[in-house]
């Protein structure tokens, strides 16, 4: 703690400015070294992982595949359902987990109504993890030199 000069009733009096250069030096020093450290904390270690017969993959849900169509007729796999019955098939097909991933496939020429109305259908009854899927860009332009030959 920094005393003045000033001469009061007590002598001395301590000058209540803070000094804020060592407190930027030591937060910019800390800000470089987390900054170094950050990414490799990030990665981990690497190690060889011991083989089992016995091991599964962490996650063996398969996902629930829905296909929009164009004319809008709905396929949960290879079974064709109505939109009215859609939430019941998917619940059945998830047995109540409602955590399960829901992919959904339209069609670049269906409707994106149909699309929606599907999702809010299935939304609404807490299917919430929907992923909508889609083609790279370079294998949709070699199916379709594929598909005009």
């Amino acid at each position: 703690m920094a005393f003045s000069a000033k001469r009061g009733s007590g002598g001395f009096q301590p000058l209540a400015d803070i000094n804020v250069t060592p407190l930027v030096d030591v937060m910019l020093v800390l800000l470089v070294i987390f900054m170094i450290t950050a990414p490799m904390m990030a990665q981990g270690m690497k190690v060889d992982l011991p083989q089992a017969r016995a091991a599964k993959p962490v996650n063996p849900k398969e996902p629930v595949v829905i296909t929009v169509a164009k004319d809008g007729r709905l396929m949960l796999g290879p079974d064709e359902i109505p939109l009215d019955r859609i939430v019941e098939a998917v619940r059945a097909k998830i047995n109540g987990d409602l955590s399960h991933v829901i992919h959904l496939r339209g069609d670049k020429e269906s409707s994106l109504g149909d699309l929606v109305t599907l999702m809010d259908a299935l939304s609404s009854n807490g299917m919430t993890h929907i992923a909508i899927l889609s083609m790279q860009a370079k294998h949709a332009k070699a199916e379709a030199k594929g598909a005009a030959k």
